[in-house]
């Protein structure tokens, strides 16, 4: 239950509700954690923009989405300009699935689908968690 008190705190936390809060977070596997910048994505609205049009990610940065209820279904990368790796995470923000995602341009994009519920998904770089050595059943601490 701690997990989800914290993630509560932390999205209180946001001083406007019409732009992209920046929030720190943990990602652990092990003894070890690595720090993360995210920007919050936790409306429709922001959902869907996610990451579109961006040129260029930061090496720790990344994007936080975060629904309400369980939700299905994957990810698109319709003018998406960067190669993404994206990580879906359950209610305790364990690890359950890692999928890379390539850019697309078409106007028929292909979708990257964990196969699984989640109630977060966290958006880095391509390659980001191997480098890191972030595998599934890892997990994500928001504070």
């Amino acid at each position: 239950m701690k997990p989800r008190f914290n993630l509560i705190g932390f999205l209180f936390r946001q001083k406007k509700a019409g732009r992209l809060q920046t929030k720190k977070i943990k990602v652990i596997s092990g003894n070890r954690s690595i720090k993360l910048t995210v920007q919050v994505a936790d409306t429709p609205k922001k959902r869907e923009k996610g990451l579109m049009f961006v040129e260029k990610l930061p090496e720790n940065e990344g994007m936080l989405f975060v629904y309400p209820v369980k939700t299905y279904g994957g990810f698109w990368m319709k003018n998406t300009f960067i190669p993404l790796s994206i990580a879906f995470l359950n209610l305790d923000g364990k690890i359950q699935r890692i999928l890379d995602m390539e850019p697309c341009y078409e106007d028929e994009c292909p979708t990257y689908d964990p196969e699984l519920s989640y109630y977060y998904a966290l958006e880095v770089n391509l390659g980001w968690f191997e480098k890191n050595q972030i595998k599934e059943g890892d997990s994500v601490q928001f504070y």
